[in-house]
């Protein structure tokens, strides 16, 4: 059985997605990165924490405050039987914040594992793009059921992957030269507030720059129906070989 990541490339940039193209690049979105709930539920805990932090200073309670609320909304999403990624990211990012502000006393560094991925992601966006393999596909990819078919036989996803891994990795940056400064030079409860407005805007914006690169470009290639149609035709024709094989025997 012959891979269908090594087939000739089709020509597929003048096939139109159509409205289940964008519709299926919406719920892919959706399934990848958690939805408006999942923007919504990775917010909410360093908002508790600072809100809860202006009001009283004391950092050790307002990092309890965050990480059981992040514990509720974890153990609520289990309840719900969503995926475990959506359920815990929140969990583990709100305990490295935790962790980090209990070591150094800082309130501050709440936030600092937060900068510090922001900053991993969007260098990682820009250097796999700048590889011919933008980290977009790499993350859709299987949610969309193509795996790695867009990178030899579909130019025109790949093209599409490579703007929205841009669009994700300058938001990223963007973002971090904003915030770094402040980290060093606003007071903790400057620094938390900013932080906070900042966390859903530029999401969304990736998000929907990402749909519309998605939802213009040509549609994935199923390589999981291929695949499964390809053992279906080999089944068959062992299948027929088998039937020859038996009547010859028989008019022999």
């Amino acid at each position: 059985m012959t891979s269908p990541d090594k087939q000739p490339a089709q020509d597929q940039d003048a096939a139109s997605p159509g409205h289940d193209g964008r519709a299926a690049t919406e719920a892919a979105l959706f399934e990848a990165f958690g939805g408006v709930r999942g923007m919504v539920e990775t917010t909410v805990p360093g908002l508790v924490f600072i809100a809860v932090y202006t009001v009283n200073k004391d950092i050790h309670f307002s990092a309890i405050a965050a990480l059981a609320l992040a514990l509720m909304l974890g153990v609520a999403r289990l309840v719900r039987r969503d995926t475990v990624k959506h359920a815990f990211s929140g969990v583990f990012g709100v305990a490295f914040g935790v962790a980090f502000a209990m070591l150094t006393g800082n309130a501050k560094d709440f936030y600092l594992p937060g900068l510090l991925y922001a900053l991993g992601m969007g260098l990682a966006f820009v250097v796999t793009t700048l590889a011919g393999v933008p980290l977009m596909g790499l993350i859709l990819g299987p949610v969309f059921k193509e795996n790695l078919s867009w990178r030899t036989r579909n130019p025109g996803r790949k093209k599409a992957y490579a703007k929205a891994s841009w669009a994700w990795g300058l938001i990223f940056l963007t973002k971090v030269a904003i915030l770094f400064p402040l980290y060093w030079w606003a007071d903790t409860t400057q620094f938390g507030w900013v932080i906070v407005a900042l966390k859903i805007p530029p999401m969304l914006l990736a998000l929907y720059l990402t749909w519309v690169f998605l939802a213009k470009a040509p549609p994935p290639i199923d390589v999981f129906a291929e695949m499964e149609a390809e053992e279906k035709a080999e089944r068959a024709e062992q299948e027929r070989a088998e039937q020859e094989r038996a009547r010859a025997a028989a008019s022999d």
